[in-house]
């Protein structure tokens, strides 16, 4: 009968360091904000969950004395019991046997269950644990305090937090964690541009002046009415003397107004009134710092200029917004995509297609941090302007040069690595 008892209870606790073995790992491993949002959502046991999350010391203090405690009553047990019946060598076969039986059953088993099921063990785990940890708050306490003071003995400050690594590197990781499900390829891609914004100055994704359409200011008035009428945009910066000398942006709708108030007699028409100051602003700038200077400006529209105060060319509040949805097309949009995926796997790419678009539609990783786009890409790492026909190895990719006109590249066929392949 005593025998028989003792399998029981050696039973029980088997089960009961189950329990606390599968517990630790579910609330450690569960999702911290899916937690969050449970508990905003009025779920009690996920509230119950973030509450241990947060004294973590104790709740794993508590767990493992807990642990340790059932795990060596069996071990004892277990060894009283096969003495018995093997004297002596009964201790070498209850050391193997509880060997085998905690590390299968209390130990991987749970375990293992507990990591492919985290967040639903740990709502329904958290009050029995929440209950363990206040009732084994005086032993876990003492324990910290001998802990602490050991530690302090042999010279490791564990007040000190592990700072090394900022919260934002933590957001990357967590997004970067999330690549197996296609359908979150978009929001994956839009939060990697956001976090990027402060890294990425508007030179970078500005309309370059050789593409700007701007207008004299000293045009007729009729001519400007018909530059405006041809032209995909709303705003168009005029000029006065030299192209550089931008004296005024004119709105699309201003000009129009004015159209129309004068019934007719264009004589009256002022343009250089009509234009809306123009904004210069520094092509470093960070885009994070333009895109609230929009918001507090509430304007869509800026100049951008070099150190030495000439025209680089012009951003807009859509060129910020489409780092991060990406390209935005509508009716007026007159360019055309720039890459043309083959049937080979390679891509047709303009030279002046922007790394961090190629990047952000194919998640790429080509570095961007010494050149915006392909062109400046090749050209900085090769050190001088390539011929047509020529290929280049650079990050794992193969870039051909297709065509080129003077000293731009204009045209590139870029292979990127095959899915397993070790690249450089």
């Amino acid at each position: 009968m005593e025998d028989e008892t003792s399998l029981i209870t050696i039973f029980c606790l088997l089960v009961m360091s189950a329990f606390f073995s599968g517990s630790e790992t579910a609330l450690t491993a569960c999702s911290q904000p899916l937690m969050h949002r449970l508990e905003l959502g009025g779920d009690k046991r996920a509230a119950v969950v973030n509450r241990l999350y947060e004294q973590k010391e104790r709740l794993i203090g508590a767990i493992l004395l807990g642990n340790n405690l059932v795990n060596i009553l069996a071990s004892s047990l277990a060894t009283s019991l096969l003495i018995t019946y093997f004297g002596e060598a009964g201790v070498a076969y209850a050391t193997l046997g509880m060997t085998l039986l905690v590390l299968i059953f209390a130990e991987v088993m749970p375990k293992t269950y507990a990591i492919k099921n985290a967040n639903t063990m740990a709502l329904t785990v958290g009050r029995p644990v929440s209950l363990l940890v206040a009732v084994l708050s005086p032993m876990t306490h003492t324990v910290e305090v001998l802990v602490s003071g050991l530690f302090r003995i042999i010279g490791i400050d564990i007040r000190a937090d592990d700072t090394e690594h900022e919260p934002e590197e933590e957001l990357r990781g967590a997004i970067e964690l999330h690549t197996g499900n296609e359908e979150t390829g978009l929001e994956r891609s839009m939060l990697r541009s956001v976090l990027d914004l402060a890294d990425v100055q508007v030179g970078e994704i500005m309309v370059h002046r050789s593409s700007l359409q701007t207008l004299d200011a000293d045009l007729p008035v009729e001519e400007i009415i018909t530059g405006m009428l041809e032209s995909p945009f709303t705003r168009i910066p005029l000029w006065r003397d030299e192209s550089d000398n931008i004296v005024g942006v004119l709105h699309a709708k201003s000009l129009f107004r004015a159209v129309r108030d004068a019934n007719g007699d264009l004589s009256k028409l002022n343009v250089k009134d009509l234009a809306a100051e123009p904004w210069f602003i520094p092509e470093t700038t960070p885009l994070l710092d333009q895109l609230e200077t929009f918001r507090e400006r509430r304007e869509h529209f800026a100049l951008v200029i070099d150190e030495y105060g000439s025209l680089q060319g012009v951003v807009t509040l859509e060129d910020i917004i489409e780092e991060i949805v990406g390209e935005i097309d509508d009716e007026t949009d007159l360019t055309v995509a720039g890459v043309e995926p083959q049937a080979d796997g390679s891509f047709l790419v303009d030279g002046t297609v922007t790394i961090r678009d190629l990047n952000r539609e194919y998640e790429w990783g080509l570095p961007d941090e010494e050149a915006a786009t392909v062109a400046g890409l090749i050209l900085h790492e090769a050190r001088r302007i390539p011929d047509v026909g020529q290929s280049f190895r650079l990050f794992g990719f193969r870039f051909d040069i297709v065509s080129r006109q003077r000293h731009q590249l204009t045209r590139v066929r870029v292979r990127p690595p095959k899915p397993g392949e070790i690249t450089d």
